[in-house]
């Protein structure tokens, strides 16, 4: 991983952990703890029909141990568990050398709401310590905006999540996406329903492929 020097200033001041054991760590998991949690691992990358992405690549099911650092993650103030969850994403070789195969990689946004409630978008975090360390590999942040705050996903069935974020996005920059091959990220895949109104509206700007990460699915 690449860091600037206000990065190193603020790794001296607030020093960054391991995900799991929670010792010193710079890179966010360190290499006893990077070896177990790939035994959790159940890396899997699939086609998808009737959808507007063309395939999906999760990590993880979203249960037990993994299920609660997510949670941390999200809720608990635990920003730097992006570091340990990117080198998680980066050390998988398969995952690795089909990254460098895109464009640019945009993060599935919160509304500005709830990023003021939280202080960060935990997946824009994950893509761009990604981008950092594959360069040719854009960080588009700004190109798919939350323009509604709806109710959270997490609480609803399948049916109520489809309806709740229809037209809860919309694209700016669409300059910036047409004829892509594009990464959407996000942290957990349920219904896939929040990923396939942002690829829709990817493809309607002129996106060329789309494939969904997520660390996890539930």
């Amino acid at each position: 991983m690449k860091y600037n020097l206000f990065e190193e200033i603020l790794e001296a001041v607030y020093p960054t952990t391991c995900i799991m054991c929670e010792k010193i760590e710079k890179t966010g998991i360190c290499k006893k703890c990077l070896k177990e949690i790939e035994k959790y691992s159940k890396y899997k990358n699939y086609k998808i029909k009737n959808k507007y992405f063309d395939n999906h690549i999760y990590f993880f099911s979203y249960e037990g141990l993994i299920r609660n650092k997510i949670i941390d993650f999200k809720f608990n103030e635990k920003v730097y568990y992006s570091k340990g969850f990117a080198k998680i994403i980066l050390n998988n070789e398969k995952m690795y050398g089909l990254l460098k195969k895109y464009d640019i990689i945009v993060p599935v946004p919160i509304h500005k709401n709830r990023k003021k409630e939280r202080g960060y978008n935990q997946s824009a975090e994950i893509s761009r310590i990604i981008s950092k360390e594959i360069t040719s590999l854009k960080l588009e942040d700004k190109v798919l905006i939350k323009s509604k705050n709806i109710v959270a996903q997490s609480t609803l069935n399948a049916k109520q999540r489809k309806t709740n974020i229809k037209d809860a996005f919309k694209i700016i920059n669409e300059q910036k996406i047409k004829d892509k091959k594009i990464i959407l990220f996000d942290d957990i895949y349920t219904t896939g329903s929040t990923v396939n109104e942002c690829s829709k509206l990817l493809k309607m700007y002129g996106a060329n492929k789309i494939t969904v990460i997520t660390i996890a699915k539930d």
